[in-house]
């Protein structure tokens, strides 16, 4: 099944930014089979920047076709020889990155300096790191006797169907795209429909060095666009990072045709502050932890604060002065350390809590609160970090993922206490623990029921690290070489009677 290319509107360019072509299909540059085109906003401007294809049921057969006609040359290729490809792409990518970086910055509304940029180069090196695992698609042999030769091999699973988010597209793009090529398999991707021009720059690079049909990209609506993904019968493996909610439907497609999935969720971390901790380097522990300077736009941003009763009042007050003296602006300005949030929807969304927060008799509001209506930042989607103070970790803000700059600080006096308060959430994804005492933080740590814990430091997940959640913060892990061999292959035991 073919799509009919067509000729897509053209739209004014922002300098130093990707300009789409379409989407990528079987090599080449398409428009939607219907014709049918969407406006991809600068949430800075509320202005839009380019049009892209609208996917359909009908692009998505396409996209599937084309995959599976790639795949057995594919998964032929030898090993190394994928991980060389990838390593070619991880170099392409690095000698575009600020090109990439402030594209990242145009669509999402991430801060170019803080996070857009970081970004770009994190995903040259999940390219280069995954690049150099194509070696260890290894089996094992298992001794059964001198008679029999009985061996393991790891397999690709074939057509994989990879849905990603806005927040971070480009690195969660390719935290899919580099271990499922590196295994062998092929893809059909559905870009976020929010923020797809990242990837799509990702994918020119990418369909550089590999072969036609090998990686597909769509762009278009959940309901037109990934549904279609996640039903369609010739999908293998189900690879999806977003909300819980959605999660649910994915795999709920998944169970239809028991196809595997790999699920990364929603978050309500928690962050617990000992009291010899209420120093300035908590501080900005806690300010990275809760991703600020992404708009707080992460499935692991540390909302819920636990500080202990003893420093609750000095250490919110130290968090007023650093988080406030925070720069929030254009996210394409050098000077800007915070940037906006995505679209209307979501900002609409974030304003709701804050106004629900403000209206609550047990809350005190610390700083921060709604939006500016007049000024620069009422041009776009510009939110306050905001905090507000309370006891109590079951009301609607302490609950809820809010996925805005909005953190709810509650006190605790005894640990036990806190760890209960920490865990009692259907989230499980990151959590953060602050003291000096490094015995208290490791058990406090190894209490936690979440899947990644920093103890004394709040950044972002590495390359080699195995990341994920627990409960209903998703399946699987990816960042490292089991989740490549977990998520993007099978194992095959093979036994031979050597006796005859």
């Amino acid at each position: 099944m073919s799509t009919t290319a067509t000729q897509l509107k053209p739209q004014p360019a922002v300098p130093g930014t990707y300009s789409p072509k379409g989407m990528l299909i079987d090599g080449k540059w398409v428009g939607s089979a219907s014709g049918e085109r969407f406006t991809v906003e600068n949430p800075a401007k509320r202005t839009g920047i380019a049009e892209v294809p609208r996917a359909g049921v009908t692009d998505v057969d396409a996209a599937v076709a084309a995959a599976e006609k790639a795949l057995p040359a594919w998964r032929n290729v030898v090993p190394r020889e994928r991980g060389k490809l990838l390593l070619k792409i991880a170099e392409a990518i690095e000698a575009r990155v600020e090109e990439l970086a402030r594209t990242i910055a145009l669509e999402t509304g991430n801060a170019l300096r803080t996070q857009a940029r970081g970004e770009a180069k994190l995903t040259a090196d999940i390219f280069r790191y995954f690049g150099g695992l194509a070696s260890e698609l290894k089996g094992e042999t298992v001794p059964l006797g001198e008679h029999v030769l009985s061996y393991t091999r790891r397999e690709p699973i074939g057509i994989v169907g990879a849905i990603i988010p806005w927040n971070a597209p480009v690195m969660l793009g390719a935290l899919k795209i580099a271990p499922a090529l590196c295994a062998g398999n092929v893809m059909v991707m559905k870009a976020a429909e929010d923020a797809p021009l990242g990837v799509l720059m990702m994918a020119d690079i990418c369909q550089e060095f590999v072969p036609a049909g090998v990686l597909n990209v769509l762009t278009g609506y959940g309901a037109d666009c990934g549904a279609a993904l996640a039903n369609h019968p010739k999908i293998r493996k189900l690879s999806f990072t977003g909300s819980t909610e959605v999660g649910k439907v994915i795999m709920r497609a998944a169970a239809e045709r028991i196809v595997p999935v790999s699920l990364e969720l929603g978050g309500k971390s928690p962050s617990i502050v000992y009291p010899d901790a209420d120093e300035d380097w908590t501080v900005d522990g806690i300010i990275a932890a809760m991703r600020f300077t992404r708009q707080s736009q992460s499935c692991t941003a540390g909302s819920r604060l636990f500080l202990h009763e003893d420093i609750f009042d000095s250490f919110l007050k130290k968090l007023e002065k650093k988080t406030t003296a925070l720069k929030i602006g254009d996210p394409l300005d050098e000077a800007s350390d915070i940037g906006t949030i995505i679209n209307n929807k979501q900002f609409t969304k974030v304003c709701k809590y804050v106004q629900d927060g403000m209206e609550r008799a047990d809350a005190k509001l610390v700083f921060g609160g709604l939006p500016p209506k007049t000024g620069p930042l009422s041009e776009g989607y510009f939110a306050v970090p905001t905090v507000f103070a309370d006891r109590s970790n079951d009301w609607r803000l302490a609950r809820e993922e809010i996925f805005g700059p909005v953190l709810v600080a509650i006190r605790w006096s005894d640990e036990a206490e806190a760890i209960r308060m920490a865990n009692d959430s259907h989230y499980g994804l990151a959590a953060y623990v602050w003291t000096h005492d490094i015995g208290k933080g490791l058990r406090a740590a190894h209490a936690i029921e979440s899947g990644w814990v920093q103890v004394n430091q709040g950044g972002g997940q590495t390359p080699g690290m195995s990341y994920g959640g627990f409960k209903q913060s998703g399946i699987g892990r990816e960042f490292s070489l089991e989740g490549m061999l977990d998520s993007f292959t099978q194992r095959k035991s093979v036994t031979v009677n050597l006796a005859v």
